[in-house]
């Protein structure tokens, strides 16, 4: 055995566990964006599986892992916690931001105040969504590195852009709030202000977009339904976070009002179908229904109602406005961090990969061999998704 560094084995240093990597530094190094990142716990990060000494289709009852070694089929997100923050944030700065492009071209002086609330509202909320995203990627140069190349086809690189390109406007539109009124300054703040609208819900909805895009199978098997939640949700709380400023006119507190509870009542609606959406496969459904992330899931159903249910109640007192705004808001950030457990709990399960795939739910098309090699049939062939 080759020994090195005074006679220590070399499969000894190998399998030293320092930073989870185990690079020899004499036969390599590690330079580049990652070379200073460590595993803290090697053995929760790269667990090592049982062996098994048997087939896996023939290994155990029909409720064991169809595997080998028991092992995920796919790789859990490495996301931070603070990613589904990202998520809420963005998107209620987005719903915020085209609220105040289309009460600015509908009615933009009877609806001043209104207005420089979103460009505010709307400004604060792109800067507080580019701090959790870089804090995520790890440092501000990854995130300048996506606005290299422009891809429509990459919902990850257009987000980036859409992002960039909302705080730009918003940060211009605030900036010139205080010109003078219809001067050449003012008219680009309103300019700027209509591109940050147009660019809102996009801001909303592009990352539910980006889970759906991903091989997870709750967020992979609900890509219909789950940007009309994020969109919706995102209406919902943003129109909460402005009933929860001191109230304006009568005119703007409607039309605010107004703004709520089209995002409330459509966020229950595809709240219901990203669940039926979710059930056609009890694998993917089933990360929605249990564990920690299905009582999130409750819990952001029961908050969006039961703000629904105040806003409704006859009356103008202000704490209804307050506490059907609270609800709405708790709501709003549970659905995020429901869709971001339920998408790591099925990663894990190997189930979730392979059943739905088995069940015709698949994106490939397989014509031949429909009997495996241990004589069970194939549910083929799948459906291709164009």
């Amino acid at each position: 055995m080759k020994r090195i560094e005074g006679g220590t084995p070399l499969i000894d240093q190998l399998e030293r566990a320092s930073d989870g990597r185990n690079v020899n530094p004499a036969q390599g190094v590690l330079i580049g964006e990652a070379a200073g990142q460590q595993v803290k716990e090697l053995e929760i990060a790269h667990p090592v599986p049982k062996l098994l000494t048997t087939i896996p289709s023939r290994s155990g009852p029909a409720e064991a892992h169809p595997s080998y070694y028991g092992a995920p089929a796919i790789k859990s997100p490495v996301w931070l916690p603070t990613i589904p923050l990202y998520f809420f944030v963005g998107g209620m700065a987005g719903a915020t931001s085209t609220l105040g492009a289309a009460v600015e071209l509908l009615d933009g002086h009877k609806l001043a105040s209104l207005s420089r609330r979103c460009r505010w509202v709307g400004m604060l909320g792109d800067m507080v969504s580019s701090v959790l995203l870089i804090q995520d990627l790890g440092r501000p140069t990854r995130f300048l590195n996506m606005l290299r190349v422009f891809r429509p086809t990459s919902p990850m690189n257009m987000g980036a852009w859409v992002l960039a390109g909302s705080g730009a406007m918003n940060t211009a539109s605030v900036l010139t709030l205080y010109a003078g009124r219809g001067g050449v300054v003012q008219k680009l703040g309103d300019a700027a202000s209509w591109v940050a609208g147009a660019l809102g819900m996009p801001l909303a909805g592009y990352t539910a977009v980006l889970l759906s895009n991903s091989a997870v199978p709750t967020w992979q098997g609900t890509r219909l339904t789950l940007p009309l939640l994020f969109m919706s949700s995102s209406m919902a709380s943003a129109s909460s976070l402005l009933e929860l400023f001191p109230p304006g006119s009568e005119r703007e507190r409607k039309t605010v009002r107004h703004f709520g509870l089209i995002g409330k009542v459509a966020e229950l609606a595809t709240g219901f179908a990203v669940e039926r959406e979710a059930a056609r496969s009890e694998e993917i459904v089933r990360p929605l229904r249990q564990g920690l992330s299905g009582t999130l899931w409750k819990a952001a159903k029961v908050c969006t109602a039961a703000g629904l249910a105040v806003s409704l109640l006859p009356g103008r007192q202000r704490w209804k406005q307050v506490t059907a705004s609270v609800l709405t808001l708790a709501g709003a950030l549970a659905t995020r961090y429901a869709i971001y457990e339920s998408g790591k709990v099925s990663a894990k399960d190997p189930h979730a990969t392979f059943v739905p795939q088995r069940e015709g739910l698949g994106a490939a098309e397989v014509t031949g061999n429909t009997v495996a090699s241990d004589g069970r049939p194939f549910k083929f062939p799948l459906p291709v998704v164009s």
